[in-house]
């Protein structure tokens, strides 16, 4: 089995490239003059994505293949006020170069839109402000020139007092949805409300990849062993969502999260670095059944927390690991 790692939006090695500098609405309304606002946000934003850019080149040259964009790379987008603008007429070059450096050096690339994405409401204006965020994202990976093998990651969402009937109401959400919504999707088990069981089931009702947080499971489950649910997981990988407009020859691998326990007393919160176990054993239940696994490191320290494990997991050469890259590695049964 092949597994490859990458981390999310920041750097903690590069200096002065955060992807995610902002503005926010009361310096905007400040600024007295809109259109002079406006081209604030745009110049914020570009920014960001030369600072995205940055980080880009940094993955290539220590051969990081996954990485997670920040969904702040443009402030403001989806505020209700300012729904008149339209930020690609300035950024869509800018969102171009990312994208052409993304498919030149075949990397996987996803956002993980926040927690107030959520499809399993009962309020309609929560609802529409979720739509609204699942389009902007869609629309930011569009410009970028990107297929939807690049995925828009998101959680069930709250149980509003009956877990069965939000499952239900994120299902008809979702079917309500615009085809170029739904093939950029993935939904990931959450760490107090679905578990991974229960998101699993709603993959296989709405045909939508599930990407197993193995922390969120490991203190959310119903006695499960994460491997033993693995089979299940990885066959939400050949649907259709899963596919989008990728050949039938070339499946795009399934993906997982893993981080670690911030301490003892505060289970849920993640930890700067990543230890080994207890992801070594899952690696290991999988690896005879599973080609290849993308692996999302979820860690306080970013790249510097992939990096410390990649270290790691040198010292296990010749235990059934082998190292064949900066942040990619064989498991051998």
């Amino acid at each position: 089995m092949i597994v490859r790692f990458g981390y999310v939006a920041m750097s903690v090695l590069v200096n002065n490239a955060s992807p995610s500098k902002t503005m926010t609405m009361a310096s905007f309304n400040k600024m007295g003059d809109r259109e002079a606002a406006i081209r604030k946000l745009e110049r914020i934003a570009a920014e960001n994505l030369h600072n995205t850019l940055r980080l880009l080149r940094h993955n290539l040259a220590h051969q990081i293949w996954v990485y997670r964009f920040s969904s702040k790379l443009i402030p403001l987008a989806t505020h209700a006020d300012l729904q008149d603008w339209n930020p690609f007429e300035a950024l869509t070059p800018s969102f171009r170069e990312v994208g052409d450096f993304v498919k030149k050096h075949k990397m996987r690339v996803s956002f993980h839109p926040d927690h107030f994405t959520v499809l399993s409401t009962p309020r309609e204006d929560v609802l529409a402000s979720s739509i609204r965020d699942l389009q902007h994202h869609k629309s930011m990976l569009g410009a970028m020139g990107l297929n939807a093998t690049a995925k828009n990651n998101i959680h069930i969402g709250g149980a509003y007092g009956n877990k069965q009937r939000s499952a239900e109401r994120f299902i008809e959400n979702f079917s309500a949805l615009a085809s170029d919504i739904k093939e950029r999707m993935t939904l990931e088990n959450d760490d107090k409300t679905f578990n991974a069981v229960e998101t699993l089931e709603v993959c296989k009702k709405t045909g939508l990849p599930m990407v197993l947080d193995i922390h969120h499971q490991w203190v959310n489950n119903d006695g499960e062993k994460p491997w033993e649910l693995w089979e299940e997981i990885q066959a939400t990988w050949t649907t259709p969502f899963a596919q989008a407009d990728t050949l039938p020859e070339t499946p795009l691998a399934p993906k997982v999260h893993i981080s670690s326990p911030k301490n003892e007393k505060d289970i849920r919160s993640h930890a700067d670095g990543v230890e080994l176990e207890p992801l070594l054993t899952f690696l290991r239940e999988i690896a005879k059944d599973t080609p290849f696994l993308d692996v999302m490191i979820e860690a306080k320290r970013k790249d510097e927390a992939l990096f410390a494990l990649m270290d790691a997991f040198k010292t296990l050469t010749g235990e059934g690991i082998e190292i064949l890259d900066g942040a990619t590695i064989r498991v051998t049964p």
